[in-house]
């Protein structure tokens, strides 16, 4: 007893000088703790973090090392450095991949294109880009979202304006955003966006699933896969969720190759991605030139299986989600609080609606690109509040960055969307300001700015696919909303980003909705 009386004293004044230390330097996430490196002050800051982090990075020049725990592989160089950018996406794009753990922490996604690298990764590459070419993609696009805006999206706001009563529109924007993708990837409508808001199994499993994702960013592997081993705590969530996940989509998969074995050809008025994957797609050749027939035989081969099917589907309902989701609700939430910027995007929409049924009309997919205003609110909002705030890279061999920062494959590279959208180095003094009107040119048309620089479409040989696609539905979505609807965001509601995989408000978007009336001429 007097030995352990002896070793435990020490060890309580230990503990407290680590604690009065801590609480002096309690505003700090560059203290580099022994063993625990900096990771304290990442938790202790963890819900602020996305300031925390803009904050030092400001300070820092526009890049610093996080230094994890000792031997938790938790070392990231963080940046905001468009030259970093420019020259790890770009430049030397082949050094800089996602890594063997990126893909252990991303395994629900298992070998989609979100996951993958080298040959593999182009090959998937392709296969999307040939569906997005294909002549009877803009028809399926076009045809879903006009259902799921004026048979979904319209019905819940025009309850709310008769009910009188407040909507989380983000979970609005969320249920429309999943049943618009999953109509698109899989012929199938959950019917989530509905009066009644109903609670889908497989929706919320996604929910969960990257909830657990960004968990694992921030808790050292060896933790997390001791929780996965057990089956304890956010791990055994995981499990479960996916179990639900993939018990949906293997559903889809089987009832579609059905309805193959029936008829053989793919419907050009039903046109969906699944079935364009499991007919059309198993054609494309192989990015392999050294044994190219051999490798098509092997891919049509995989192609064919569930697990690949699934896998692309799960990447592809990611995409199509989330992205738009959160785009969408702080695309509302900074139109609905300047006044001055609706007006001019109201100005804007009434000339390409001129004759038109005033009744819950849309803007025709053929006048989207006039409404220029309009884009130039996506992007802002997209600079200022990226759908995806952070990404993260590893290098394969030792390189010196821009700037001379020496990285190794010991170091992970995390990129912070949401800070460099908050560098006066990039976008001036007023880069705090939503200011629609820094993205339109003397001439009245959409600026050029270098995706190194504003990165919510990613950059280099990776940029986004989805990219038109994506700003095309936001525009026909908030034109619809803006023109049909009054949003007023709730008083005193707390409006502060999550801390999560997806760029979320943290406490979503309360809202009270009544019809517009119609502009005097």
């Amino acid at each position: 007893m007097a030995i352990l009386a002896d070793i435990g004293f020490p060890i309580v004044l230990i503990s407290l000088a680590f604690l009065w230390f801590w609480w002096c330097n309690r505003k700090s996430l560059h203290i580099d703790w022994p063993v625990f490196g900096m990771f304290p002050g990442l938790l202790r800051s963890l819900h602020r973090a996305h300031s925390s982090i803009t904050y030092i990075l400001q300070q820092s020049g526009g890049t610093f090392l996080f230094k994890g725990p000792w031997f938790s592989r938790m070392d990231y160089l963080v940046t905001s450095d468009p030259a970093i950018v420019h020259y790890t996406l770009s430049k030397n794009f082949a050094n800089y991949q996602k890594g063997a753990n990126m893909k252990q922490i991303f395994e629900a996604l298992g070998d989609g294109i979100f996951n993958v690298d080298s040959d593999e990764w182009k090959l998937q590459r392709k296969q999307i880009h040939s569906v997005i070419q294909h002549r009877s993609f803009d028809g399926a696009v076009k045809r879903v979202l006009e259902e799921k805006i004026l048979n979904g999206l319209f019905t819940v706001l025009d309850n709310a304006s008769e009910q009188e009563c407040s909507i989380d529109i983000q979970d609005v924007f969320q249920r429309f955003s999943f049943d618009c993708i999953c109509m698109l990837v899989l012929n199938y409508d959950p019917k989530c966006v509905s009066v009644d808001f109903p609670q889908v199994p497989f929706e919320k499993a996604f929910d969960t699933i990257e909830k657990v994702i960004f968990n694992r960013h921030v808790v050292p592997m060896s933790v997390w896969k001791l929780q996965r081993w057990f089956q304890i705590g956010e791990e055994k969530k995981m499990r479960k969720a996916w179990e639900t996940f993939d018990h949906f989509v293997e559903q889809c998969i089987s009832r579609k190759q059905d309805e193959l074995i029936n008829n053989a050809q793919m419907e050009t008025e039903n046109f969906d991605l699944l079935t364009y994957f499991l007919t059309e797609s198993t054609t494309t050749r192989s990015v392999n030139v050294r044994h190219p027939e051999e490798e098509d035989d092997k891919h049509r081969e995989r192609a064919k299986s569930k697990k690949y099917l699934r896998d692309m589907t799960c990447n592809l309902l990611l995409a199509g989600r989330d992205t738009v989701g959160a785009g969408l609700v702080w695309l509302i939430w900074l139109i609905a609080t300047h006044p001055h910027v609706e007006n001019k995007i109201l100005d804007e929409i009434k000339p390409c609606l001129k004759g038109a049924n005033r009744s819950s009309v849309l803007v025709s997919f053929e006048k989207l690109n006039k409404l220029v205003y309009l884009h130039a609110a996506i992007c802002e909002t997209l600079r200022l509040y990226p759908p995806i705030p952070f990404e993260v890279k590893v290098p394969i061999d030792e390189d010196i960055l821009p700037g001379g920062h020496r990285v190794s494959s010991n170091i992970k590279i995390l990129y912070s969307l949401y800070s460099m959208g908050r560098m006066e180095e990039i976008w001036g003094k007023d880069c705090l300001e939503f200011k629609p009107e820094r993205w339109i040119s003397e001439r009245g048309e959409i600026k050029h700015v270098p995706s190194y620089k504003f990165l919510a479409f990613n950059a280099g040989p990776r940029s986004c696919l989805g990219k038109d696609l994506g700003l095309m539905e936001m525009k026909l979505v908030a034109s619809s909303i803006l023109w049909n609807y009054c949003i007023q965001v709730v008083e005193n509601h707390p409006v502060n980003p999550s801390l999560s995989m997806v760029l979320y408000m943290k406490n979503g978007l309360k809202v009270r909705v009544s019809k517009r009336h119609a502009p005097s001429d």
